[in-house]
């Protein structure tokens, strides 16, 4: 038995280094990541996140169609806040509107509007705010609040210059919808199922098959006359029950320990649990299939989730990425979730303002599981 020198020998350390590098060279996932998560994060820290989000999303019902009305409306474009998408006929087409998510303000003044300002009776312009996000929504109606002032100021002058007081001659009276009191958990919480049933189910589910190749059961179950359709449903179903059991804790923990509200249909809630956590699972599956070792399946499986955690709307305010980023995020699956789970806790969303945000979760869910199909048969040759 040759004894070992007991001196420190730079060329021979330096051949393990050259060993190394050479080992990151054939791992070309493991060496993607350690250039591609660096500047994912650049980009989306430098580019996408921004706690300030402009150009939301409003609706206007102009009852009075006046000069102060349409003077306040253009004040409210101006403020680079709002972007007006269409004209509402009265208050429940409003809400609606809101309830389903398609826009995160209403704007309505009342028809006789001016001619209470004329007469010095200081009318209210009521601004319905999605304010389900308050960290989306708490500038916009801090803006809007202020702009009663910058209107009187500008707009009442001749004969009405006695209304330009100290006081705002008229109010804007915002009714938050949904947060009211602007409770951050309330916004948290529900969107922490999403977070964890990724991080968890993906994780598992991606780990699940490398492992069996890893210590060469593979083999044995290839050599069964077992379908690969029916061998993916057999990996996902038990992963299944997991998520429905970490969805159930979190939401007794939402609503026992941070009185998060839950005003709509338990149908509802764990239905579309069962849709995500077969979407997440087959992102897995997706997952294992291209990763050669445990090891390239952690990576992949990070560099899947940290996307979705930041750019799915659950840190950051969701409209106030650009455009790009916004793009990216309807293709990432708890961009639906998040929005589906506050609707039904929150709102109290049933099937049909679901809708919307369900159909691309089960899309995204059908190609994933094909794309799986695809990997998996391509193993078995």
């Amino acid at each position: 038995m040759s004894r070992q020198p007991f001196f420190f020998s730079p060329a021979r350390c330096w051949g393990i280094v050259l060993k190394e590098f050479l080992q990151l060279k054939r791992d070309r996932v493991t060496f993607a990541m350690v250039v591609g998560i660096p500047v994912m994060l650049l980009i989306l820290f430098g580019y996408a996140i921004n706690m300030d989000p402009k150009h939301l999303k409003t609706a206007m019902i102009d009852a009075d169609r006046s000069e102060f009305s349409r003077s306040f409306i253009m004040a409210m474009r101006n403020s680079a806040y709002f972007d007006f998408v269409g004209e509402l006929n009265n208050e429940a087409e409003g809400e609606a509107a809101v309830t389903r998510g398609d826009v995160q303000f209403v704007v309505n003044i009342p028809s006789d509007f001016s001619k209470r300002l004329a007469r010095g009776e200081r009318p209210t312009v009521l601004v319905v705010a999605d304010a389900t996000d308050p960290a989306a929504a708490s500038n916009a109606i801090g803006a809007v609040t202020r702009l009663a002032d910058s209107v009187a100021w500008k707009d009442l002058g001749g004969t009405l210059a006695k209304l330009n007081v100290p006081v705002a001659p008229f109010e804007v009276q915002v009714h938050r919808r949904y947060n009211p009191e602007g409770i951050t958990q309330y916004n948290i919480v529900p969107g922490l199922m999403g977070i964890i049933l990724t991080m968890t189910m993906v994780m598992l589910t991606g780990l699940a098959m490398t492992r069996e190749r890893e210590r060469g059961t593979m083999e044995n179950l290839l050599a069964t006359p077992v379908r690969p359709l029916e061998v993916l449903t057999g990996k996902i179903v038990p992963y299944i029950f997991i998520g429905i059991i970490q969805a159930t804790i979190i939401l007794v923990a939402a609503i026992v320990l941070f009185h998060v509200p839950f005003v709509g249909g338990i149908v509802e809630l764990y239905s579309i649990l069962l849709i995500y956590v077969a979407a997440t699972l087959t992102v897995g599956i997706a997952i294992s299939s291209l990763a050669s070792n445990q090891l390239q399946g952690v990576q992949l499986t990070f560099f899947f989730f940290l996307p979705n955690v930041l750019l799915s709307g659950f840190m950051f305010p969701f409209y106030g990425m650009p455009k790009w980023a916004q793009v990216i995020a309807h293709a990432l699956p708890m961009t639906y979730f998040n929005r589906l789970v506050r609707g039904i806790m929150l709102k109290g969303n049933g099937w049909l303002e679901l809708w919307p945000n369900l159909w691309p979760l089960i899309a995204f869910t059908v190609i994933l599981m094909g794309i799986a199909l695809k990997f998996y048969r391509r193993t078995l040759d």
